[in-house]
């Protein structure tokens, strides 16, 4: 999908959700150590994410394109099953009519 398939709206809550994330991304702090932001301002960055999700679902829907991402563990077997066609354009080995 290009830019010209969402809406401003829906333009301006992907900056949005992208600015958000990645100034936690770039405020990450290893364990042990004071986080810059408080805690108050990371609770209020989460319910930002928050809402921005649930009204991109909710514009997507409407505009009958409902979300197919979800988070996929690593371990999480595929849904979709690749199959290469070059395998089957094959021509199997000559026999010897011999045998």
């Amino acid at each position: 999908m290009s830019d010209t398939d969402f809406s401003k709206e829906e333009l301006i809550l992907q900056a949005m959700r992208k600015t958000l994330t990645d100034v936690a991304k770039d405020t990450y702090t290893q364990p042990g150590l004071r986080h810059p932001l408080s805690q108050q301002t990371i609770a209020n960055i989460r319910e930002c994410l928050r809402l921005i999700t649930a009204r991109e679902r909710e514009l997507a829907e409407a505009a009958g394109r409902p979300s197919q991402a979800r988070p996929r563990y690593v371990d999480e077997p595929p849904s979709e099953v690749v199959v290469q066609f070059d395998a089957l354009n094959r021509k199997p080995a000559a026999t010897d009519p011999d045998d």
